[in-house]
This record gives structure tokens, C-alpha cells and sequence, in this order.
């Protein structure tokens, strides 16, 4: 696959760069929608968002950095060259969390709604970012047969974009990207339950992505690595079992407590 989307001559856009623009964007608009719905100040929102970006992208790419510092030690440069790839999801999003709850506490502004309403904005957001790792023809699995992906119904175009080197490789960017659109979806639907509580969308969006991660991360061959031990798995299993203790812990009481459509419990817990 070409990975310049467009090359002026002075300036290359890359397709990376340009699908985690779009993915920026998308996933930004859903936070701003479910925000506007509990009467959040727009402008901290806005304030929130610019910021929260180059932190979680800095924390990405850190995080990234430092599972290969062997490479980056010898070549400091290609550090700055985001646009090749090497964002790591799970870095971008324990630094924008960790972000999102210092910004939310300055401003007293409730972050355990925040963190829900980030919760489907991220996972859409990570459905179409994924789609940069096709064109630069990385974060794929291993070797595999045009059969195969024609069984699973893997469209055509992936399967073309798949053949590197004469073999045909897993499109692990591509059943990541379907697992956490269909988790975008499934967490519209839950949004709308009667009787949901306060941090079931966070504790759903840690388990969705956690399992999806920790099976697809086994068929890539790209792998962060501590020993002979995947960091994404590891990583991802840390999720699975804090997203179980929120869902548990925020379950506890009447279905009529800490409601998250509850705008006046909203506004209490700022």
C-alpha cells in the first residue's frame, strides 16, 4: 500500500495522519454531543478536547518509545516521525485519562460522567484510526491464504492490501476496527437503558476493548514485548478486571441511585 494520501511536493499528508485526524474528529463530536446533553459548558469541553488530544497522543507515542528503546536510543530522530506509525492505543489512553480527571478536578467538573462520555467517542475513534495501520501495511497478523480471508468475508480490497511480499497476512488492524465499531454501537443502545448507572459505559467500554485486544494482540506480529510476555495482553487484561470492579461497584444500591441519566445527580457531583 502507497501510505501518502496526498504529496505537494513541499508537504507529504500521510494516510496515517489522516485517518487519526478524521478519527479525532469523529470521536471528539460524540463527546461533544453526549456533553451539550448534560448542559456541560461548552467551552470546557472545547478547552478539555485541545488539550486531552496532544496529551493522549504524546503518551501514545511514548508509550511506544519506550518498548522500543533499544531502536529509538540509536535513532532519537525517528521519534518525531508520527507519521510513520507507532502509537500505542493503550498509552494515549491511560495519558489522556489520567489528564481527563486532573482537567475535570480543577474545574469541578464531574470526571466519572466525563469518562463515560468519552467511552464510545474512544472506541469509534479507534474503529476508523485503525485504517492508517492498513496503508502503512502494519499491525497485521501472520501469514495466512487468500481462501481463508475470502471465507471470512474480508472484503476484497483488504485482502489486495494484505498481499505483502507475495504472501497474504491477517488483517488484525480490520477485526480490530469491526470490534470496536461494534461496540460503538452496542454502547448507543446501552446509553439509552431506563435504569443505567454511572460508570457502566466506562466499565463496558474496559471490558469490550480488553477482550478483543487480548485475542486479536495474539495474531499480530508486531508485538510490544516484556520477555517472552505481550505488553497489549497484559495491558488488556488489567482492563478486563478494573472495567468487572467498576460494573460491580457502580451496580450496588437501588436502580434508582446514581442513575447516569440523572442531569441533577450530574450536577451534585461536580
Amino acid at each position: 500500500m502507497n501510505p501518502i494520501f496526498l504529496d505537494l511536493g513541499f508537504i507529504k499528508i500521510y494516510w496515517y495522519s489522516l485517518f487519526i485526524f478524521m478519527a479525532l474528529i469523529v470521536g471528539g463530536t460524540v463527546v461533544f454531543n453526549e456533553s451539550k446533553k448534560f448542559e456541560v459548558p461548552e467551552n470546557f469541553v472545547t478547552n478539555l478536547f485541545f488539550w486531552t488530544i496532544p496529551v493522549a497522543l504524546i503518551g501514545a507515542r511514548l508509550y511506544y518509545v519506550v518498548f522500543n528503546l533499544s531502536y529509538y536510543l540509536k535513532n532519537p530522530l525517528d521519534i518525531l516521525k508520527v507519521w510513520e506509525g507507532g502509537l500505542a492505543i493503550h498509552g494515549g489512553v491511560i495519558a489522556g485519562l489520567l489528564f481527563i480527571i486532573s482537567y475535570c478536578k480543577r474545574y469541578s467538573i464531574s470526571y466519572k460522567y466525563m469518562i463515560d462520555f468519552c467511552a464510545p467517542g474512544l472506541l469509534i475513534g479507534q474503529a476508523i484510526g485503525r485504517w492508517g495501520n492498513f496503508f502503512n501495511s502494519e499491525a497485521h497478523g501472520g501469514p495466512t491464504t487468500y481462501e481463508f480471508l475470502k471465507s471470512i468475508f474480508v472484503p476484497e480490497f483488504v485482502i489486495d492490501g494484505m498481499k505483502i511480499n507475495e504472501f497474504y497476512y491477517q488483517p488484525t488492524f480490520y477485526y480490530e476496527s469491526l470490534w470496536c465499531l461494534v461496540g460503538f454501537i452496542i454502547i448507543i443502545l446501552i446509553r439509552k437503558l431506563k435504569y443505567l448507572k454511572l460508570n457502566q459505559i466506562t466499565s463496558f467500554y474496559l471490558i469490550w476493548y480488553g477482550l478483543g485486544r487480548l485475542f486479536i494482540e495474539a495474531m499480530r506480529t508486531d508485538n510490544l514485548m516484556i520477555g517472552s510476555f505481550r505488553i497489549a495482553q497484559i495491558v488488556s487484561l488489567l482492563m478486563i478486571f478494573i472495567g468487572i470492579i467498576i460494573y460491580f461497584k457502580s451496580s450496588k444500591g437501588s436502580r434508582f441511585v446514581n442513575q447516569y441519566h440523572d442531569i441533577e445527580n450530574f450536577n451534585e457531583s461536580k
